[in-house]
C-alpha cells in the first residue's frame, strides 16, 4: 500500500463523493487531512469519522481569502501542506444554445478559479517543505467534447491548460502538478441511480461504473513519493471509456 505518513493534504469538496473518499483513503495512508467544503453538517461529520487525523474548514473555493484561510489552518493545526487535491466542483447540463453566460460564471467560479486559487494558495507553504503534489480533478469532459456539457467542459478543459502551466513553473521548486479525468463515478454529481457490479454499465468496457475509492486510490498515488517524477500529465481513469466503441455484451 502507497504511503503517505508525514504528508499534510488539503483536499476540497470533501463533504462527500469522491473527495470524502480521497480524504479517508489519505488518513488511512498515515496523511493529515484538511477537508474543506461549503456542506458545514456532512464536511464536519466526514471529519469526525476520520478522527484526529482531520480537520474540517468550511471553505468557499472561489473566494482567494478563505483560501488564504485554509492554508493557516492546515499550517496551524498540522505543521504544513504538502499535498493539495482540488477536487471541489460543479455539474450542470444545458445544450449549448440554452447556456448561460450566468451559469457558466458559475461553474468557472468553482471549477477553475478554485484551482487557480488554491495552487497560488499553497505554492508559499509547499515552498517551505521542499516541494509537494498538487492533484487537480478534471473529467473525460477536459479531454473530449461531451454534449450538453458546454460550460461544464469549458471548465474542465482550462483546469487541464492550468495543471500543464503550472507544472512548468512550479517544477524548480519540487513541486508536482498532475490532472486526473473521471469517466462516470457513483457519487451525487452523477445525478441519478446507477446499477453496481459488472455487467451494470454497458457503455463501459469494464461494465461498470466507477466507485469513489477507485479515484481515490490514484489520487493517493499521485500524491505519494512513489510518483515523484511525474508532472504535468492527464491521468484517465473511466473503466476504459475513451478507448472507443464499446462491443456488446456477450451472450
Amino acid at each position: 500500500m502507497t504511503s503517505l505518513t508525514g504528508k499534510v493534504a488539503i483536499i476540497t469538496g470533501a463533504a462527500r463523493g469522491m473527495g470524502e473518499a480521497e480524504a479517508r483513503l489519505f488518513a488511512e495512508r498515515g496523511a493529515k487531512v484538511v477537508l474543506t467544503d461549503i456542506l458545514e453538517d456532512e464536511g464536519r461529520a466526514a471529519a469526525a469519522k476520520i478522527g484526529d487525523a482531520a480537520l474540517f474548514v468550511r471553505h468557499d473555493v472561489s473566494s482567494a481569502e478563505d483560501w488564504a484561510r485554509v492554508v493557516a489552518a492546515a499550517v496551524e493545526a498540522f505543521g504544513g501542506v504538502d499535498v493539495l487535491v482540488n477536487n471541489a466542483g460543479l455539474l450542470r447540463h444545458a445544450a449549448l444554445m440554452d447556456e448561460t453566460a450566468e451559469n457558466l460564471d458559475k461553474i468557472l467560479k468553482v471549477n477553475l478559479f478554485g484551482a487557480f486559487h488554491g495552487i497560488q494558495a499553497v505554492v508559499p507553504a509547499m515552498r517551505e517543505r521542499g516541494g509537494g503534489s498538487i492533484v487537480n480533478i478534471s473529467s473525460l469532459a477536459g479531454l473530449q467534447g461531451i454534449p450538453r456539457h458546454a460550460a461544464y467542459g469549458a471548465s474542465k478543459w482550462a483546469v487541464r491548460g492550468l495543471t500543464k502551466t503550472a507544472a512548468l513553473e512550479l517544477g524548480e521548486d519540487g513541486i508536482r502538478v498532475n490532472s486526473v479525468h473521471p469517466g462516470a463515478v457513483d457519487t451525487a454529481m452523477l445525478g441519478r441511480t446507477v446499477e453496481r457490479g459488472r455487467g451494470g454499465f454497458p457503455a463501459v468496457p469494464l461494465r461498470r461504473v466507477g466507485e469513489p475509492e477507485d479515484i481515490g486510490e490514484l489520487v493517493v498515488f499521485l500524491a505519494s513519493d512513489a510518483s515523484s517524477w511525474m508532472t504535468g500529465t492527464e491521468f484517465v481513469i473511466d473503466g476504459g471509456s475513451m478507448s472507443g466503441i464499446v462491443p456488446p455484451m456477450k451472450g
